[in-house]
């Protein structure tokens, strides 16, 4: 984990709400051909709708959380799917607490 490229990541409102969005992602998207989210995570084009963007400017906030390591990514046929990297966000919380 490198805290700089977190806090990097996470300075954007775009890129904090789509973490947001993805802790509890039954609660913002509609499940994708079936796909389990909590499982699988979110496809892209769902993420592009809610953010209501370009999808090349959303896949730029999703490459910078993933460069991050706050979030993982799943290629299933012709959809990349994404969820958070629980583990990697603990690992930050605990970095806050006994470092700053």
């Amino acid at each position: 984990m490198k805290p700089i490229e977190v806090f990097k990541a996470l300075s954007n409102e775009s890129r904090l709400q789509i973490l947001q969005w993805l802790k509890e992602p039954e609660n913002h998207f509609t499940p994708h051909e079936g796909v389990d989210m909590r499982e699988i995570g979110v496809c892209v084009s769902q993420i592009t709708q809610k953010l209501n963007m370009t999808q090349s400017t959303a896949s730029q906030f999703l490459s910078m959380l993933q460069r991050a390591g706050l979030i993982k990514t799943l290629r299933i046929g012709k959809f990349t799917y994404y969820k958070r990297d629980e583990t990697a966000i603990g690992e930050i919380a605990d970095f806050l607490k006994q470092e700053i």
